[in-house]
């Protein structure tokens, strides 16, 4: 598959394995000779001793650029988090502009969202989504990975996300499984064939539970394996 110039990282949830997915098609794509950038629109959390999101991808997958655009020190929800802090979101239009800029000068530039596609990542209730909208409209190729969990409950959470990227317009690349269990039940093992089938876009790549443990090299291996047919026309 050929990415476009910009990939939305989006998932049905927390914790589902965006980060990891995100720095999978980093490593990959920097190990195939690309430019890669990766922005981090709000980052929430950022202050404990726990890696920030653009920390691990960078641990990862050393991507040539990585941007935090907003970051909060509580793990909550954006808003709640800056509404908490004291500050005012900034507008999506200007995030918009900084991947403009950043796609301008890189080959591939990734963008991990916050949660699920809806989080409110502005004051006035701009999406992920509407990020994606806005970086159409200014006529940048851009596409839209939805990052899903392995089990029980994420063929519905699958289709809601996907079924409100299609109602914007966007452009769905497929699905990637962030976490795949080391022994997998028959709910897993049902989903992998239920997934494209119901959902009707491909399952672009599995990566295994405990990826980001390794180090980069056996990563970036982890990776180049796991998301074969999404990476498969970037490696050498």
């Amino acid at each position: 598959m050929t990415l476009p110039r910009v990939v939305l990282v989006t998932g049905t949830g927390t914790g589902v394995g965006k980060t990891v997915v995100t720095a999978a098609i980093a490593a990959r794509a920097r190990a195939a000779g690309r430019s890669v950038a990766v922005v981090k629109p709000v980052q929430t959390g950022g202050s404990g001793a726990e890696p920030t999101d653009v920390a691990e991808v960078c641990r990862l997958a050393a991507p040539a650029s990585a941007v935090e655009l907003v970051r909060l020190p509580e793990p909550l929800a954006p808003r709640a988090a800056a509404r908490r802090a004291g500050v005012r979101l900034p507008p999506l239009s200007g995030h918009a502009r900084r991947i403009v800029d950043l796609a301008a000068g890189h080959d591939l530039v990734l963008v991990e969202g916050a949660g699920g596609l809806l989080v409110r990542l502005d004051e006035d209730g701009g999406t992920l989504a509407d990020l994606g909208r806005l970086l159409l409209a200014a006529q940048t190729p851009v596409g839209v990975l939805v990052v899903v969990a392995a089990g029980l409950g994420t063929l519905n959470h699958a289709e809601l996300t996907v079924e409100a990227l299609r109602r914007r317009g966007l452009s769905v690349l497929g699905l990637v499984i962030g976490a795949w269990p080391a022994e997998p039940g028959i709910a897993e093992q049902e989903n992998l064939g239920d997934l494209p089938l119901l959902i009707g876009v491909p399952l672009l790549g599995v990566l295994p539970d405990g990826a980001a443990r390794l180090s980069p090299d056996a990563f970036t291996r982890a990776a180049g394996e796991g998301l074969a047919p999404l990476l498969g026309g970037d490696r050498h």
